[in-house]
């Protein structure tokens, strides 16, 4: 592919994947959180690293890790958004810690993780994609243990129950503030 395909490939990407987790958030109360997701992609530090590793089945991320141990692109990307588990991490004590993320986060996080595997699963996509994308990776090990029972929780109930359902239960969860 050349430039001006990787470009416009990898911006309907973003701009499809926005708008998933847009509605999905919205369907949520999320409204601020639907609106600005993920618009550090936007930025030259991501973009230029997107653009120049598109590949349209998966995320540019990987490929640039794959080249190099790590991407740039990412390394921006999970310290501006608060709906990467990875944000969460500070040094207390000496000793890099995660963090419990907030309930709103946790709940971007899911609608992230569906759109995801929607855009890059397409027809494929099932709502028990998200779930084993999670345990088919080791991020529970990093992630502080309330947030990752708390994600495998509403994955599971997705998996389950289906979207329309599982999110009418993460709204009313949201509005009595009792998280799932």
């Amino acid at each position: 592919m050349n430039f001006g395909q990787r470009l416009c490939g990898h911006l309907q990407t973003v701009h499809e994947h926005r708008r998933i987790v847009r509605q999905l958030c919205f369907s949520l109360g999320l409204y601020h959180q639907g609106w600005t997701h993920d618009l550090s992609k936007y930025s030259l530090s991501e973009l230029i690293p997107s653009v120049r590793y598109y590949q349209g089945n998966r995320s540019p991320y990987m490929r640039e890790k794959e080249l190099f141990g790590y991407s740039s692109g990412w390394l921006h990307h999970k310290g501006r958004n608060r709906h990467h588990w990875e944000y969460w991490y500070d040094m207390i004590n000496g000793v890099w810690t995660p963090l419990e993320m907030p309930y709103r986060f946790v709940l971007e996080m899911v609608c992230d993780r569906i759109a995801a595997c929607k855009v890059y699963q397409k027809e494929k996509y099932t709502d028990a994609s998200p779930l084993q994308y999670y345990l088919s990776r080791n991020d529970r090990r990093y992630m502080h243990p309330a947030t990752a029972a708390q994600l495998e929780r509403l994955l599971r109930l997705l998996q389950e129950a289906g979207e329309t359902q599982a999110f009418a239960q993460m709204k009313e969860s949201l509005k009595s503030e009792k998280p799932l």
